[in-house]
């Protein structure tokens, strides 16, 4: 009897074992929790020349930053799939091999098309999607409603209880302003499958926007502690609540928070969370006149000195950016807004002029320079979109901008970016600035 996927596809193996564990390995990684290394490994092990167990480890050991492992196991994909793999399974290891080698717009461009022969295919119609997605990633402006329409031209291909699709639908709907929509359909997914931490994310996130951080730190509370520690979105959904403990004036809690689940030394989340995670909140904390305890910076520079130390990646760019105007290192920021900088006027920079600018507006910022913070950042606002990540990661900017403007003697640029931000969503810390501003 022929193998099928979890949505129907035919798998090229004999072993009931290998199509079992892989249904199973691809569910585990498309709800990012535990166990899908070890489900994967297994259906190779059943079946040595099944080319998409392959395939989906390695995408596993790309998320990690394990790139030789990547490398190896597309590689052994690929070998195998070229013997006895359907087109289908050719253009998913195909697709893949770009993603996990690094060649982001061959594989953005490879992965739509693939997603128009197969659009069940959800490992890789999942590659464009989310807020560090090829997408999100690619420089555009308008990824957010890309992602919209990328899920809408597929619908009618999932089934109304498909966890995963669900899930995805409404985290792209609310991130591109269908809040309400997408916060529905967020919660259905949810519902749908408990132990899937890319539909808690989803649905946190779907509850930010709609102004209802004390019911996302009350979903986040309630369902964490079943997350394993080692689940790579553990620390970050944490870090969502601890956002909302910002957001109504309790940093106590906040760092309470930071400290449980965020902070290097307790998370196993992946190396792009880790360092966002912590440099935002801690640059939050400081730009909200909250006092950040000793150390925090230093273990957070520790950590990030590891990683995305070549300039490039626009939105590890920007919270490198972050790091070393908080932590007083001039000539590490200066170091990257120069390399951004020929960059961007190199054209091989796929955010473009945006990236630099931000790098140099929170310099200025955090050397209290708040007249030159806005100078630099007010006119390229409207294109942080294209650093990638979500609403809420990107918010950092515009809020380091509102504070520049405060601080800087802006009263009415300030209020007029509160009232905008206000009528987009509700927010205690917007509603007590602008009281404080109107007063």
């Amino acid at each position: 009897m022929a193998h099928l996927d979890r949505r129907g596809l035919p798998l090229s193996t004999t072993s009931d074992r290998a199509a079992a564990r892989y249904r199973e390995g691809v569910d585990l990684l498309l709800s990012a929790w535990p166990g899908a290394a070890e489900a994967l490994e297994e259906a190779v092990a059943a079946d040595p020349d099944f080319a998409l167990a392959y395939a989906a480890r390695a995408r596993l050991h790309a998320m990690r930053g394990e790139t030789a492992a990547a490398r190896t196991r597309i590689e052994k994909a690929h070998e195998v799939v070229t013997r006895n793999g359907t087109p289908r399974e050719r253009s998913h290891v195909a697709t893949l091999s770009l993603a996990v080698t690094g060649q982001s717009a061959k594989a953005l461009e490879s992965a739509l098309a693939h997603a128009d022969a197969w659009p069940r295919d959800v490992l890789i119609l999942s590659l464009p999607l989310g807020a560090f997605g090829l997408l999100a990633f690619s420089g555009m402006s308008n990824h957010d409603q890309a992602r919209v329409d990328l899920c809408e031209r597929h619908a009618a291909h999932f089934a109304a209880d498909d966890w995963w699709f669900v899930s995805y639908r409404g985290w792209s709907h609310a991130e591109n302003g269908a809040v309400r929509y997408g916060r529905d359909l967020a919660q259905r997914g949810f519902a749908l499958r408990r132990n899937n931490a890319n539909g808690a994310h989803a649905l946190s996130h779907a509850m930010f926007e709609d102004g209802a951080g004390e019911e996302a730190e009350a979903l986040i509370t309630d369902w964490l502690p079943g997350y394993d520690r080692s689940g790579i979105l553990h620390g970050h959904i944490a870090w969502h609540a601890a956002l909302s403990a910002l957001e109504r004036d309790d940093p106590e809690h906040a760092l309470r928070i930071y400290a449980a689940h965020v902070q290097p030394s307790v998370t196993a989340g992946l190396p792009i969370n880790v360092v966002s995670d912590t440099v935002s909140l801690l640059w939050r904390m400081q730009a909200y006149g909250y006092e950040v305890p000793a150390g925090l910076w230093d273990d957070a520079k520790a950590y990030a000195s590891g990683h995305f130390t070549k300039a490039g990646f626009a939105f590890a760019d920007a919270h490198m950016g972050l790091l070393a105007a908080a932590t007083r290192d001039r000539a590490a920021a200066e170091a990257r807004i120069g390399a951004l900088t020929d960059l961007a006027a190199a054209g091989s920079l796929t955010a473009g002029p945006v990236v630099p600018a931000i790098c140099r507006a929170v310099l200025a910022f955090a050397e209290e320079d708040y007249a030159t913070c806005v100078r630099i950042l007010e006119p390229v606002a409207a294109e942080v979109t294209r650093i990638g990540g979500s609403g809420a990661q990107r918010e950092i900017i515009e809020d380091t901008l509102l504070v520049a403007l405060m601080r800087g003697g802006e009263a009415a640029k300030a209020r007029a970016l509160l009232d905008r931000r206000l009528h987009r969503r509700p927010s205690p810390r917007d509603t007590r600035w602008h009281i404080l501003l109107t007063a």
